[in-house]
């Protein structure tokens, strides 16, 4: 089984002021396209306008209904037993969640952006 990796979307997007905020849904996109091709099983969550953000070969996206950080946790949870899994997200109480969980933490800067 791969290891997995989960992708706070708004938290990496958020944390390069290169006016994102003009288009959500497109900085999602080009993030959940810059993740592809890596060995690990990619999650990439998305929230607010980004969520109508479609998966790819690569990279699955899942949609929070509501809190993203929330549906974070339930990835690790429910898809993290019995294999590496690492978050991606600067945000210290998702960090703090996750961690509990027996999760890695990488900042944004971990991933690639294009």
């Amino acid at each position: 089984m791969k290891p997995l990796l989960v992708v706070d979307a708004a938290n990496v997007v958020g944390s390069v002021p290169d006016g994102w905020w003009r288009d959500r849904a497109g900085a999602a996109e080009r993030l959940r396209d810059a993740l592809r091709g890596r060995d690990e099983e990619v999650v990439l969550v998305v929230e607010g306008k980004a969520r109508n953000v479609s998966s790819v070969d690569d990279v699955r996206v899942v949609a929070a209904s509501g809190n993203g950080d929330d549906k974070i946790v339930e990835v690790v949870r429910e898809e993290g037993a019995g294999r590496p899994v690492t978050v991606v997200t600067a945000d210290r109480e998702l960090r703090r969640r996750v961690t509990a969980l027996g999760a890695e933490v990488a900042g944004p800067t971990s991933v690639p952006r294009r």
